[in-house]
C-alpha cells in the first residue's frame, strides 16, 4: 500500500533507496506509529530523508500521497481497536449540551468561590458524584473533577477539559525542558536565525579547532587558526512557563530553549507556572523544595540583561489580578504586580507566545498580559521572532 508513496518520493526528486524504504516498512511492521499521523510522518521522514535539502520535496510528496488521511472519522479507526478498561471508567462523567452549560451559573467572584469551598470542606463527610454542590466527580459543582462549571476549583483531575477552572488545587509534577533536543521544526530553525544574527557580533576571536587540525596536518607543524567568536556579551534572562496549558507546546519551546542555550554565553533561565509570582525554580523536580525568591532574581541580574518570557499567557484573570488567585499555592501579591516589577527591572523585555496569534483575542488573560507588557508580545513564528528581536535590539 506504500508503493505509491515511494514512487511519489522518487518522482519529487527525493533520492530514497530501496534499503531506506524497507527500513521504513520495518518500522511500520513493528507497530511504532499505529493510528498516529504525526508520528507516521516523522518515521517516514527519518527513514527516507538523509539530507535536509530534500525536506520540502518530501513534504510535497507526503501531502500528495496521504491527502485527506487526517479527515478519516475517529470512529472508523476505533472500530478496529480494543478499548482498554480504563478508557471506559470515565463514563460516569456528566455530558452536557450547550444549553445546559449556559444555564449553570458561577458563584460570583473569586472571594465568594474560596469562601464557599472553605465551608464545603468543613461540612462534607463523604464521597459525592454527579451533584451540583459538594466536592466530587462529574456533575456541575464548582469543586472537584470531571464535571462542568463556568467558574470553579479543579481538584483531583490530571488535566484540563473545559479550561474554565480559576484555581487548581493539586500538586502536579512538571518535567524540565531538554536543552539538548535537536531542532526539528524548519520554521523554528529559520526563525532562530534571528537569534543567532542578533547574538553574534564577531568582536572577539576563538580557537577554530577543525581548521587548526587541518592546517597542522597540511603543513607538518602546529598552525593555530582563529575565527570570530560565535557568542557575544549579550546577556539574557529567560522565564519559561511549564505545565498545564503549556503541555501542547513543549516540543517547540524545547527547540527555542535549546537554541538559546547554544547561542548565548550569558543566559540565565528560570521556570514559572502560568504567571510570575514570589518564587521561580531551575529544576521542575524540586520546584517545591528549591525555589529561588523572585526578588533575588530581580536584584541579581541588572537592567543590562534582555528579559524574555515564554508562555501562552492563558490563565484565569484571578491569577493576574488577585492575591491568592495563583494555581497550587496562595500568593500574597497578584501576578500583575510581579510582571510589572520584571518589566521595570529589565527595560528590554519581550513575551513570546506559542499560541497562534489569531487565537489571542479569545483568551482574556492574553490581552491583559499584552497590556502589562505594553504590546511587547509576539507569536512564536518566523515573523514573530523577527519582530521580537527588533524590539530587543
Amino acid at each position: 500500500m506504500f508503493l505509491p508513496f515511494f514512487q511519489n518520493l522518487r518522482d519529487a526528486g527525493v533520492p530514497v533507496s530501496l534499503r531506506e524504504y524497507l527500513a521504513f516498512l520495518e518500522g511500520m511492521a513493528a507497530g511504532l506509529v499505529t493510528y498516529d499521523i504525526e508520528s507516521f510522518y516523522y518515521l517516514a521522514r527519518t527513514a527516507m530523508v538523509k539530507d535536509e535539502r530534500h525536506l520540502d520535496r518530501f513534504d510535497r510528496a507526503f501531502a500528495a500521497a496521504f491527502e485527506g488521511l487526517e479527515a478519516i472519522p475517529v470512529e472508523t479507526v476505533l472500530e478496529a481497536v480494543h478499548l482498554p478498561a480504563d478508557w471506559l471508567q470515565k463514563m460516569a462523567e456528566k455530558h452536557l449540551s450547550k444549553e445546559e452549560m449556559a444555564a449553570i451559573e458561577a458563584l460570583g467572584g473569586f472571594d465568594k468561590l474560596m469562601e464557599t469551598l472553605r465551608q464545603r470542606l468543613e461540612e462534607q463527610k463523604g464521597r459525592h458524584q454527579g451533584g451540583n454542590k459538594w466536592i466530587g466527580t462529574a456533575g456541575t459543582s464548582p469543586y472537584g473533577a470531571y464535571g462542568y462549571n463556568p467558574e470553579g476549583v479543579r481538584i483531583g483531575q490530571k488535566k484540563s477539559r473545559h479550561k474554565r477552572a480559576v484555581k487548581v488545587w493539586d500538586r502536579r509534577d512538571f518535567r524540565n525542558l531538554d536543552d539538548t533536543v535537536e531542532l526539528g521544526t524548519r520554521n523554528i530553525k529559520v526563525a532562530l536565525k534571528r537569534l543567532r544574527q542578533w547574538a553574534r557580533h564577531g568582536a572577539h576571536e576563538e580557537l577554530d579547532l577543525d581548521e587548526t587540525i587541518r592546517a597542522t596536518a597540511d603543513h607538518g607543524y602546529l598552525d593555530v587558526k582563529m575565527r570570530p567568536e560565535r557568542h557575544n556579551a549579550v546577556k539574557v534572562v529567560m522565564f519559561l512557563d511549564v505545565g498545564g496549558s503549556m503541555d501542547p507546546f513543549v516540543k517547540v519551546v524545547e527547540e527555542l530553549f535549546s537554541a538559546a542555550r547554544a547561542e548565548f554565553k550569558h543566559l540565565e533561565y528560570h521556570y514559572f507556572h502560568n504567571c510570575l509570582y514570589e518564587g521561580v525554580w531551575r529544576d521542575n523536580q524540586r520546584r517545591w523544595t528549591e525555589q529561588t525568591p523572585t526578588w533575588e532574581v530581580l536584584n541579581t541580574y541588572g537592567p543590562d540583561y534582555k528579559c524574555i518570557f515564554v508562555g501562552d499567557a492563558s490563565m484565569s484573570p484571578y491569577e493576574l489580578l488577585h492575591p491568592g488567585g495563583a494555581n497550587e499555592h496562595w500568593n500574597a501579591e497578584s501576578g500583575e504586580v510581579w510582571l510589572r516589577r520584571a518589566r521595570e527591572q529589565w527595560p528590554d523585555h519581550l513575551w513570546i507566545n506559542p499560541t497562534p496569534e489569531r487565537h489571542w483575542q479569545y483568551t482574556q488573560s492574553i490581552g491583559m498580559v499584552r497590556e502589562i507588557f505594553e504590546g511587547r508580545m509576539v507569536p512564536m513564528t518566523l515573523d514573530g521572532i523577527d519582530r521580537g528581536m527588533r524590539l530587543l535590539s
